[in-house]
């Protein structure tokens, strides 16, 4: 019996998987240990890379995020960096509203003109407030602008539980974030501007004559910890957003609502240490490289290069991640005209029978749609294998 087009690909993509899958007599059982109990009001881990949850404790919770909300601060400045609205060399004149805010300072003065890579540096390493307010009316005119441009932002990226009303994180009604976003957003900041993320692990900065330390207690104690931000308010507790790279793989942690300096950083570095002990993450396949050739009716070209549109990471609990299982089907009829990009199947990873992870196998070419003669006999081929 001749194996259908489907079986087929399935099979050729199958030789072409570059991860060992173990035979289910060979395979151990998965057993990973439960996360530890970690004393805050919610708490959030997850791989950089992948994506995948490792632990959490009411990780939509919205919560008051104290100074994390200059996480967002930067990333909206890092954008505008990024579009050309702004150069770090760029100087902002500091208003007396900027000045006069509360909470922590970098201590810029009334009418003086700072760079703007120095306001930013007091912002993620001083967590100046006055620097925060700077930037944002530098930015957009005003902080209230500048909170609508925090938001816009945040829900591009899927925070669903987060609306920001100032720029520093200062006390407001309507002012709140959730472990999951702050690790979403935390995730954005490092994959988008790694130039800018290094000020992250900065532990001091110098400016005006004043040295100040970062608040990341972290960064002394264990040199795998690269950022990101600490934050106490009496309503917010203290709280942080870490993210930490051991070889390979990176994590990022967020605990919120700890009862001090010293329990957010011990509960912080727990929950890095349960990820990087119990669990591993490799890239499986690299993005837009083709991992199988699909057929494709009615084109100017009958053979179709298909792959993922982009770098597929996995994560798996130590010492099991041989027994991945990787299987992937394309579509039955895949007719042109395709543009580059169209979903033309799926690829779905298992461990143990379940789904660890699933994402859409992609043209990697456009192919245009082949003249009267292809597209009749495609049409006659198909009306046949129908039989």
């Amino acid at each position: 019996m001749r194996p259908s087009f489907r079986t087929a690909c399935s099979l050729l993509f199958g030789l072409s998987l570059m991860l060992t899958v173990a035979s289910l007599q060979a395979a151990s059982p998965i057993f990973t240990p439960a996360a530890p109990s970690v004393a805050a009001s919610s708490y959030f881990l997850m791989d950089f890379n992948s994506s995948r949850v490792l632990a959490e404790k009411d990780p939509d919770k919205r919560v008051a995020p104290a100074s994390l909300t200059k996480i967002m601060t930067v990333y909206v400045v890092f954008r505008e960096l990024k579009a050309g609205h702004l150069t770090l060399d760029e100087k902002v004149t500091i208003s007396q509203n900027a000045w006069e805010t509360g909470g922590s300072k970098m201590f810029v003065e009334v009418n003086k003109q700072v760079a703007v890579e120095d306001l930013l540096q007091g912002v993620v390493i001083q967590s100046g407030n006055d620097a925060s307010v700077a930037l944002a009316e530098h930015v957009a005119g005003s902080e209230q602008t500048f909170a609508t441009m925090m938001n816009e932002q945040a829900s591009r990226l899927g925070m669903a539980n987060s609306h920001f009303e100032n720029a520093t994180g200062l006390p407001s009604p309507n002012h709140y974030s959730s472990a999951r976003d702050l690790a979403l957003l935390a995730q954005a900041v490092i994959k988008e501007f790694p130039e800018y993320y290094r000020w992250d692990s900065q532990k001091e900065f110098t400016f005006n004559g004043i040295t100040q330390q970062n608040r990341n207690l972290l960064l002394w104690r264990d040199p795998s910890v690269d950022g990101l931000k600490t934050g106490f308010t009496d309503d917010a507790g203290y709280c942080m957003v870490a993210s930490a790279k051991r070889e390979d793989m990176r994590l990022i942690s967020v605990v919120m609502g700890t009862a001090s300096p010293n329990a957010r950083s011990n509960e912080s570095q727990s929950l890095l240490n349960y990820g990087f002990r119990f669990f591993e993450t490799h890239r499986l396949y690299e993005g837009n490289k083709a991992l199988s050739e699909a057929r494709v009716r009615k084109g100017v070209t009958s053979k179709l290069p298909v792959g993922l549109a982009e770098d597929l990471y996995v994560t798996a609990p130590r010492k099991h991640f041989s027994e991945l299982k990787a299987e992937s089907q394309t579509d039955k009829a895949i007719v042109a005209p395709l543009n580059k990009g169209d979903t033309v199947g799926s690829l779905v990873v298992s461990l143990a029978g379940e789904t660890v992870v699933s994402k859409p196998l992609v043209a990697l070419e456009a192919i245009a749609e082949g003249g009267l003669f292809r597209r009749l006999y495609d049409a006659a081929i198909g009306l046949l294998e129908k039989e």
